[in-house]
Protein backbone atom coordinates (compact mmCIF):
# COMPACT_ATOMS: atom_id res chain seq x y z
CA UNK A 1 0.00 0.00 0.00
CA UNK A 2 3.04 2.36 1.00
CA UNK A 3 4.17 1.66 -2.93
CA UNK A 4 1.17 2.66 -4.19
CA UNK A 5 0.69 5.84 -2.06
CA UNK A 6 4.23 7.05 -3.12
CA UNK A 7 4.10 5.84 -6.54
CA UNK A 8 0.66 8.94 -6.70
CA UNK A 9 3.08 11.11 -5.15
CA UNK A 10 1.64 14.32 -4.55
CA UNK A 11 -2.15 13.23 -6.40
CA UNK A 12 -2.51 10.64 -3.64
CA UNK A 13 -3.27 13.78 -0.77
CA UNK A 14 -5.69 15.80 -3.59
CA UNK A 15 -7.77 11.99 -4.68
CA UNK A 16 -7.94 11.55 -0.99
CA UNK A 17 -9.04 15.15 -0.69
CA UNK A 18 -11.51 14.73 -3.05
CA UNK A 19 -12.74 11.61 -1.31
CA UNK A 20 -13.18 12.99 2.17
CA UNK A 21 -15.13 15.75 0.63
CA UNK A 22 -17.07 13.70 -1.41
CA UNK A 23 -18.09 11.08 1.59
CA UNK A 24 -18.77 14.61 3.49
CA UNK A 25 -21.45 15.43 1.14
CA UNK A 26 -22.98 11.95 1.89
CA UNK A 27 -22.93 11.80 5.52
CA UNK A 28 -22.48 15.92 6.00
CA UNK A 29 -21.24 16.63 9.97
CA UNK A 30 -18.21 18.99 8.68
CA UNK A 31 -16.00 16.31 9.95
CA UNK A 32 -15.14 15.06 7.23
CA UNK A 33 -14.29 18.23 5.28
CA UNK A 34 -11.62 19.87 7.90
CA UNK A 35 -9.76 15.70 7.40
CA UNK A 36 -9.90 16.25 3.33
CA UNK A 37 -8.68 20.27 3.66
CA UNK A 38 -6.06 19.03 5.38
CA UNK A 39 -5.17 16.67 3.02
CA UNK A 40 -5.50 19.42 0.00
CA UNK A 41 -3.20 21.11 2.02
CA UNK A 42 -0.58 18.64 2.22
CA UNK A 43 -0.76 17.93 -1.08
CA UNK A 44 -0.44 21.60 -2.20
CA UNK A 45 3.07 21.41 0.11
CA UNK A 46 3.72 18.15 -1.82
CA UNK A 47 3.68 19.62 -4.91
CA UNK A 48 5.79 22.47 -3.90
CA UNK A 49 8.59 20.64 -2.22
CA UNK A 50 9.63 17.61 -2.40
CA UNK A 51 9.02 15.83 0.79
CA UNK A 52 9.02 11.90 1.77
CA UNK A 53 5.97 10.17 2.52
CA UNK A 54 6.53 9.98 6.38
CA UNK A 55 6.87 13.95 6.72
CA UNK A 56 3.42 14.03 4.64
CA UNK A 57 1.93 11.85 6.86
CA UNK A 58 2.94 13.67 10.05
CA UNK A 59 2.18 17.21 8.41
CA UNK A 60 -1.30 15.24 7.64
CA UNK A 61 -1.90 14.30 10.80
CA UNK A 62 -0.30 17.86 12.05
CA UNK A 63 -2.65 19.56 9.63
CA UNK A 64 -5.89 17.24 10.70
CA UNK A 65 -5.16 17.84 14.60
CA UNK A 66 -5.13 21.35 14.04
CA UNK A 67 -8.26 21.55 12.41
CA UNK A 68 -10.44 20.32 15.65
CA UNK A 69 -9.70 23.87 17.41
CA UNK A 70 -10.24 25.73 14.13
CA UNK A 71 -13.59 23.94 13.80
CA UNK A 72 -14.90 23.96 17.40
CA UNK A 73 -14.26 28.14 17.28
CA UNK A 74 -15.70 28.77 14.27
CA UNK A 75 -18.87 26.00 14.98
CA UNK A 76 -19.72 27.78 18.54
CA UNK A 77 -22.08 30.80 18.67
CA UNK A 78 -20.59 33.97 19.51
CA UNK A 79 -21.88 35.36 22.74
CA UNK A 80 -25.14 36.54 23.15
CA UNK A 81 -26.12 35.21 19.32
CA UNK A 82 -28.32 32.35 20.66
CA UNK A 83 -31.56 33.76 22.50
CA UNK A 84 -33.56 30.01 21.77
CA UNK A 85 -33.30 29.23 25.24
CA UNK A 86 -33.30 32.84 26.60
CA UNK A 87 -36.62 34.10 26.25
CA UNK A 88 -36.20 36.62 28.92
CA UNK A 89 -33.35 38.48 27.09
CA UNK A 90 -35.19 38.58 23.84
CA UNK A 91 -37.59 40.65 26.03
CA UNK A 92 -35.05 43.52 26.75
CA UNK A 93 -35.96 46.80 25.22
CA UNK A 94 -39.87 46.04 24.83
CA UNK A 95 -42.18 48.04 27.15
CA UNK A 96 -45.56 46.94 27.80
CA UNK A 97 -48.34 48.10 30.08
CA UNK A 98 -49.68 47.05 33.23
CA UNK A 99 -52.49 44.61 34.02
CA UNK A 100 -51.26 44.28 37.69
CA UNK A 101 -49.52 47.12 39.94
CA UNK A 102 -46.16 46.71 41.13
CA UNK A 103 -46.53 46.72 45.04
CA UNK A 104 -42.90 46.77 47.57
CA UNK A 105 -40.98 46.77 44.13
CA UNK A 106 -42.78 43.22 42.76
CA UNK A 107 -45.35 42.66 41.07
CA UNK A 108 -46.28 39.94 37.60
CA UNK A 109 -46.54 41.15 34.34
CA UNK A 110 -48.29 38.94 30.94
CA UNK A 111 -46.13 38.68 28.12
CA UNK A 112 -48.21 37.18 25.13
CA UNK A 113 -48.96 33.62 26.93
CA UNK A 114 -46.49 33.55 29.94
CA UNK A 115 -46.35 35.52 33.28
CA UNK A 116 -43.43 36.82 34.41
CA UNK A 117 -42.64 38.30 38.23
CA UNK A 118 -41.30 41.59 37.55
CA UNK A 119 -38.88 43.74 39.85
CA UNK A 120 -38.99 47.92 39.62
CA UNK A 121 -40.59 50.42 41.53
CA UNK A 122 -43.69 50.42 42.62
CA UNK A 123 -46.45 51.74 40.19
CA UNK A 124 -49.91 51.88 39.39
CA UNK A 125 -52.08 49.47 36.76
CA UNK A 126 -51.81 51.02 33.53
CA UNK A 127 -47.91 52.52 33.78
CA UNK A 128 -45.73 51.89 31.09
CA UNK A 129 -42.64 49.75 31.89
CA UNK A 130 -39.59 49.15 29.41
CA UNK A 131 -37.64 45.47 30.59
CA UNK A 132 -34.32 46.83 31.50
CA UNK A 133 -32.46 43.44 32.83
CA UNK A 134 -33.37 39.85 33.04
CA UNK A 135 -32.07 36.83 34.80
CA UNK A 136 -33.63 33.92 34.29
CA UNK A 137 -37.16 34.19 34.85
CA UNK A 138 -36.78 37.76 36.89
CA UNK A 139 -37.36 40.61 34.50
CA UNK A 140 -35.92 44.43 35.98
CA UNK A 141 -38.65 46.82 34.72
CA UNK A 142 -38.08 50.44 34.35
CA UNK A 143 -41.26 52.95 34.77
CA UNK A 144 -41.74 55.27 31.63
Amino acid sequence: MIETFSSLGPWSWLILSAVLMGLELLAPGVFLFWLGLAAMIVGGLAFATELSWQAQILMFALAAVAAVPLWRGASQPKLGSNRLNKRGEALIGREFTLDKPIVDGEGRLRVDDTFWRIFGPDAPVGARVQIVKAEGVRLTVAVL
